[in-house]
């Protein structure tokens, strides 16, 4: 399979890029693409380098290392080699003044980072050019999307169809994890889950037995995970052993080509869970599936989000969207080559959704004595509604 990004994907995504940046931004002079995943969305390669992109003049793409690999992976027009900033810096200024304000990715780059640009282009100061990417990212192209297809039929085999039989009594999360990462890798996953997220490393998401699945983490979702220790708070934990009659949850990520679906399932193992603990868990299926109903376009996320929550009795919210004090603020984030990506189906988020959207929605409730019940699957925006990709099993699947 050629894994190159086409051309055409590379030249609309600069030219949608370039408009919205004069659109929000209309005096900006220079933007630096210096993060891995933003590399590889303007250039289709991720490389020890920096994408140069000035308002007036075409954007260059300059690589430390490897300089090869950039040329042999990317369709990308100019690709330049350097040894440091000062070959880009001095090559730059032939050309074109360097501006007063440059427009860094800031939610990224590092202080020091960028002050070691700073000693070869000396601009004065700096603003964020996060708001403009999240934007044009949000917006899935055709050839994204069926990535992403891609991606969520992998997730429907294994989660839906491989996991059952892989669940034996005495095993580990961390045997679980395992086993769960080898299947999507087979199937085609492309063995790595990136997050926007600053400074969270994880290999697959929370795979929980019981009350592990409530545990407190610092991950901004409503499930937890003991982890494999404190130094690596997450993928499962080798002491935590299966039980009969526990809930099995498992919140992981996979990607085909970079591009991300997101997908919660829940088993009952050895037995089913008590009839008050189904009816909660079916109440979230119903929550997923009327918010998927209002993801068209037009439709504004805040007022999903309060659409739905107004319509849930007040006892429901008690641990709706995590456990105790550690619920987070949203039903579904957006989701695209990071798994958390805009929009989010939140209070704040005002800006409308447009077709080719792609939302994760999440909605669960911790359980004391049981753990996280709830569901989550990946839905593209479309006129008719959000369209799931990750499959339609609703959960608590009886092993």
């Amino acid at each position: 399979m050629n894994k190159k990004v086409p051309l055409s994907e590379l030249q609309n995504r600069m030219k949608r890029f370039r408009d919205k940046m004069s659109e929000i931004n209309p005096d900006w002079e220079l933007a630096v693409i210096i993060s891995k995943v933003n590399q590889y969305y303007f250039a289709g390669t991720m490389q020890d380098g920096m994408i140069l992109i000035p308002r007036e003049q075409e954007a260059e793409y300059w690589v430390r290392r490897s300089f090869q690999r950039a040329v042999d992976e990317s369709f990308f027009n100019i690709i330049k080699p350097m040894n440091s900033y000062r070959e880009a810096a001095a090559s730059f200024t032939k050309q074109s003044k360097i501006p007063s304000t440059v427009y860094f990715e800031t939610e990224i780059v590092t202080l020091a980072l960028a002050n070691r640009i700073q000693k070869h282009f000396p601009f004065e100061s700096i603003k964020s050019v996060d708001p403009v990417i999240n934007s044009i990212r949000a917006i899935k192209s055709q050839y994204e999307l069926e990535l992403m297809k891609k991606s969520g039929d992998i997730h429907q085999k294994v989660l839906e169809e491989k996991i059952p039989s892989i669940l034996y009594e005495g095993m580990s999360e961390a045997e679980l994890a395992t086993k769960l990462y080898v299947a999507l890798v087979e199937e085609g996953h492309d063995a790595n889950v990136r997050f926007g997220m600053f400074d969270t490393p994880m290999i697959l998401g929370h795979i929980s037995f019981g009350e592990s699945s409530i545990y407190p983490t610092f991950f901004d979702g409503p499930g937890g995970n003991y982890g494999m220790s404190p130094a690596v708070p997450s993928f499962g934990s080798r002491e935590n052993k299966l039980k009969m009659g526990d809930l099995v949850f498992i919140d992981a990520g996979c990607a085909v080509n970079g591009y991300h679906t997101d997908k919660t399932m829940t088993y009952m193992f050895g037995r089913k869970l008590p009839d008050d603990v189904i009816k909660i868990h079916r109440q979230c299926v119903e929550i997923q599936n009327e918010a998927a109903s209002m993801l068209k376009p037009g439709a504004i996320p805040s007022e999903i989000y309060k659409a739905i929550l107004d319509k849930q009795s007040d006892d429901f919210f008690e641990n709706f969207m995590g456990f105790g004090s550690r619920k987070v603020k949203f039903i579904g984030h957006g989701i695209g080559l990071n798994i958390d990506e805009y929009p989010v189906i939140a209070e704040g988020f005002f800006e409308p959704l447009e077709e080719g959207m792609v939302i994760a929605l999440e909605p669960k409730k911790g359980i004391e004595g049981i753990g996280m019940v709830g569901v989550e699957n990946t839905f593209i925006v479309t006129p008719e509604g959000g369209k799931c990709i990750t499959g339609d099993n609703p959960g608590l699947i009886l092993v």
